[in-house]
């Protein structure tokens, strides 16, 4: 029988509830008779390893609450990707402090790390029960309908690109807005559901699951420009040509790398500003403009889904059930049931970590520059109520009277 006291962590990118995860944790292990304890690393797997650990079992209900509703990580977090030599520094230190129950939030680097803790206390006879509990913007976690955090972070590429569109339907010319995801559209493609009007923006949409061709690109520009006399883009960081490399590092010279090696695309303005280049010298547009949405999409304060909310605190609840009725590790995971609602499974931790989900082919069209209603239908219900509209003034021209016909 794991001893009564447990740790939770956050690791990887923040979102914008996060924190309800950790709140549903903290909450629903008072409940249990057998729990005594509820500590909180901080920063993450690093924490773990430095024994920075506060008492979670000593904060106010109030005060977790409101921490539930505050975006970002309260706990700190970290980009450490342990491998396994990490993960035995980290058994090392749950088993020092007579840990019992391993509560890890995050992502695809996150179901790994317990998965290799999971795997350090079976070979050690260890009672430890290890639960991921998922969460990304970049909804790219397998066996799950949709991911925590990414509902919110989609609700403001939505609104943003909406606010963009309105923008440039009043000054017209080119707008690229790059959007995060290195493997996984499904952040770009959320930016259609900011779309009311047949004319609106985005009018182009590239997502890392189709092949870049900067060549088409420029052509696909052209072409809405002169139909419309404007374009709005919406571009993944991710975009890449047919070996794979980003268009990123082909476009610049000089790219930096992060922790990992990969690329950095996240917190650089560099793509956007490539591509507007490259539209200007090539097509002769005048006014192009770009931005990178960055790290505002993930924790954006007043923009957040209340569905993401509501499910962000069940993962965290159930994973907490699924650790005290259960035996088996694991990792929870959102199943949709009905037009819209969901129900919760522990997954086996083998088949979540190390997998990347990218969009499937029935939400991306034919031409790979817009989604279908079937990723519209998909998305819509977990923007959650009260999304922002948008209205025009009706055309009702007076006639001329210096300029007739």
């Amino acid at each position: 029988m794991a001893s009564g006291k447990i740790l939770v962590a956050q690791g990887g990118g923040p979102t914008a509830v996060i924190n309800q995860s950790l709140v549903g944790v903290a909450l629903e292990a008072r409940r249990f008779r057998g729990i005594e304890h509820v500590y909180g690393a901080r920063h993450g797997v690093r924490g773990i390893i430095n024994e920075d650990f506060v008492h979670l079992t000593q904060e106010t209900s109030h005060n977790l609450e409101l921490v539930a509703n505050t975006p970002s990580s309260a706990l700190g977090s970290t980009r450490d990707k342990p491998d396994v030599k990490y993960c035995q520094e980290i058994f090392k230190v749950l088993q020092a402090h007579e840990i019992g129950h391993f509560f890890y939030i995050g992502g695809n680097d996150s179901s790994d790390t317990v998965s290799i803790v999971s795997a350090e206390a079976r070979k050690a006879n260890y009672d430890l029960r290890c639960i991921h509990i998922p969460k990304t913007i970049d909804n790219d976690l397998v066996g799950n309908d949709h991911t925590p955090g990414f509902p919110s972070a989609a609700r403001f590429v939505a609104q943003a690109f909406a606010g963009a569109n309105l923008d440039n339907a009043a000054l017209p010319g080119v707008y690229v807005g790059v959007v995060m995801g290195r493997h996984a559209g499904f952040l770009t493609a959320a930016s259609a559901l900011g779309k009311k009007f047949p004319d609106d923006g985005p009018h182009l949409i590239y997502m890392p699951e189709r092949t870049f061709v900067l060549e088409k690109f420029l052509a696909d520009v052209k072409a809405t420009y002169e139909r419309l006399g404007r374009c709005v883009i919406a571009v993944s960081e991710g975009i890449h040509d047919s070996s794979g490399t980003p268009m990123a590092a082909l476009l610049s010279r000089d790219m930096e790398h992060d922790a990992h090696g990969n690329v950095q695309l996240s917190g650089s303005g560099a793509l956007a500003d490539l591509l507007c280049e490259e539209i200007k010298s090539k097509l002769g547009i005048k006014r192009v403009r770009g931005d990178t949405l960055g790290y505002l999409q993930r924790s954006f304060i007043g923009c957040v889904s209340d569905v993401d909310q509501r499910e962000a605190r069940e993962v965290g609840e159930k994973a907490v059930q699924f650790a005290m009725w259960g035996k088996h590790d694991g990792s929870v995971a959102i199943k949709r049931t009905g037009f819209y609602s969901v129900d919760y499974e522990l997954l086996p931790i083998e088949t979540v970590a190390g997998k990347t989900r990218v969009m499937e082919d029935e939400f991306i069209t034919a031409s790979g520059t817009d989604v279908t209603d079937a990723f519209r239908l998909y998305l819509r219900p977990l923007l959650g109520s009260g999304m922002p509209d948008t209205y025009r003034l009706r055309t009702n021209p007076v006639a001329k009277v210096l300029r007739p016909g």
